[in-house]
């Protein structure tokens, strides 16, 4: 297959995957989930999809608003530069998130893929006037941003008062919950960002971050298979050692 035939091919595969929203694996929890399966084609009509190379960059902090968008699959990491040259990581989007919940005129951070991804992009003006059209979208929109301010609010928390372990514990926690907003068997967690990642978002050293995940699996708290995933076994003890007063239902109540 040539190059230009491979592109057209890839094309067709992200049309497919964010276009057939009744097919969507993340319907149920994405912004969409307010639609009725009639009126999806109105949604449909003023998306258009993206995709993403790992460590591409799909806006810049201080770009212009102009759309938002919702991720369909992969990982997307929020930062902010620092006046130093060095980026604070402030958070990680998962399929089903939705980006533009809180930004005005120009964003406030910037988003870059962990790993190849996909969203669905609207024009914010489209948007607007499809809320103002379904009060249920608007509703839902609602919904979700109040859930990004609880998850922000418990990130203040872990990041402004635990100590490096503690950090750590509650960050499995949050990440859990909110890839666990569905029942599934088993309590492997898949970590698509690196240690690099995560130490930029908790404000650690990769060589700390690295400690702290032998501690845990030393102490029997987590198995980790390879370096991209991990297994919780005792989500209770990780919930007492995160020492905020977080237990895991809690933080089950903050994902939309």
């Amino acid at each position: 297959m040539g190059a230009a035939a491979g592109f057209r091919s890839s094309l067709t595969l992200v049309r497919k995957a964010c276009g057939a929203c009744r097919e969507c694996d993340v319907r149920h929890r994405a912004l969409c989930a307010a639609m009725a399966d009639d009126d999806l084609h109105r949604l449909e009509g003023i998306m258009s999809p993206t995709a993403l190379q790992p460590n591409q960059t799909l806006l810049r902090q201080g770009d212009p608003c102009r759309k938002v968008y919702s991720l369909t699959s992969g990982m997307l990491r929020l930062f902010t530069d620092l006046p130093d040259g060095r980026r604070q990581i402030t958070g990680f989007l998962l399929p089903g998130d939705y980006l533009g919940l809180v930004d005005d005129d120009v964003h406030s951070q910037s988003a870059e893929a962990v790993v190849a991804s996909q969203l669905c992009a609207f024009p914010i003006r489209q948007m607007e006037l499809l809320m103002g059209e379904f009060p249920s979208l608007r509703d839902r929109l609602h919904r979700m941003t109040r859930a990004a301010l609880r998850q922000a609010h418990d990130s203040q928390l872990m990041l402004g008062r635990l100590a490096p372990l503690e950090k750590l514990a509650g960050f499995l926690l949050m990440l859990d919950a909110r890839a666990n907003r569905q029942p599934r068997g088993g309590r492997v967690l898949q970590l698509a960002m690196s240690r690099t990642d995560i130490a930029d978002h908790l404000g650690l050293t990769i060589e700390t971050v690295s400690r702290c995940f032998t501690r845990l699996k030393m102490q029997g708290l987590i198995r980790l298979p390879d370096a991209h995933l991990v297994e919780i076994l005792h989500e209770d003890r990780l919930a007492d050692i995160a020492g905020i007063g977080i237990q895991p239902e809690q933080l089950r109540s903050t994902a939309c």
